[in-house]
């Protein structure tokens, strides 16, 4: 290996200096959108998730849209992770109300407002967070199979190397773990499991019983459920239909590229069997809730699974 020539003490101070002021600018941002929260847009609407169902491409999807205004990220994580920050910090993350008289002025309707924090959809505490925040906020949610979905989430977890083991034993892992922090959660709602919840793959799965919790806060208007497999077959009809329910006019782009998408090896099949029978029943209580067939029941596995959208 070559060996690289000594940096020199100017060039030491020049680098030196310009990290200072980056970390300098960096402030002076924060700082400056505190102090102008009262002047920024609240949000209209949140996709609360799943993870690893498609929301990075559903946001940049409604990020490209010219009657959406996003926030500063993707996933603000405000009623997961950051809530103890305040108010005041979440509503510094969106844009200023002139962002919006624009918007209005060019198209004639008031803009939707919002993010994507794809973990809200399982952390207990959300609804409560969400209704205490804004009771009229409308919320979308992503659902895709559970066991191509946990499988993904598991792939990221790798990636991010927050996992070293196999699938099977982060499973084993989930089972035991998960329990008890549950139980810390629900004696101490303040607690913050150490890694927010991160590495849980079966329990994100079982749609029902989270999508209920929203609704024990939430009027059923107020709550559109997709499927990722429309969203990746037909996003045109599908972004319709999300306009329609944040009442802003129908626009299409000239194309919806996926967001997130990895490659990998397909789950094993006996572990791929085993989760769609636990997953069984979660899914029929999830049909009866929506009123609907799910399109991942009664479908031959998929040679291997597709990975969506990431989660942060």
């Amino acid at each position: 290996m070559a060996d690289h020539p000594p940096i020199n003490l100017r060039e030491r101070g020049r680098r030196g200096l310009a990290y200072r002021w980056t970390k300098t600018l960096e402030r002076s941002g924060r700082a400056a959108r505190r102090s102008t929260a009262g002047l920024r847009l609240r949000p209209t609407f949140l996709v609360i998730g799943a993870q690893k169902s498609g929301t990075t491409s559903l946001h940049d999807y409604l990020s490209r849209h010219p009657a959406v205004l996003t926030g500063r990220v993707k996933e603000v994580q405000y009623f997961t992770k950051y809530y103890a920050r305040g108010e005041r910090w979440y509503g510094a993350q969106f844009p200023l109300v002139t962002s919006a008289w624009a918007a209005r002025r060019r198209h004639g309707v008031r803009p939707a407002v919002g993010e994507a924090t794809a973990a809200c959809l399982f952390d207990p505490r959300s609804p409560g967070r969400v209704h205490a925040f804004d009771q009229e906020m409308r919320l979308i949610a992503v659902l895709r199979d559970p066991v191509e979905r946990a499988f993904s989430h598991f792939q990221m977890e790798l990636r991010w190397e927050r996992e070293s083991g196999t699938f099977e034993e982060a499973l084993e892992r989930e089972e035991i773990e998960l329990p008890a922090v549950l139980e810390r959660l629900r004696e101490s709602p303040d607690y913050e499991p150490p890694d927010g919840f991160a590495r849980t793959y079966v329990a994100r799965g079982m749609y029902a019983e989270q999508l209920e919790r929203w609704l024990d806060y939430f009027p059923r208007e107020q709550l559109l459920v997709l499927m990722s497999e429309e969203l990746l077959d037909d996003p045109r009809a599908t972004m319709s239909r999300v306009a329609t329910f944040l009442d802003i006019p129908v626009w299409h782009a000239d194309e919806y590229p996926l967001r997130g998408v990895r490659d990998y090896a397909p789950v094993a099949p006996d572990t791929r069997e085993r989760l769609a029978r636990l997953f069984e029943p979660h899914d029929e209580r999830l049909a009866a809730l929506l009123g609907r067939e799910l399109p991942w029941r009664h479908k031959a596995p998929s040679a291997g699974p597709l990975s969506l959208g990431r989660a942060n």
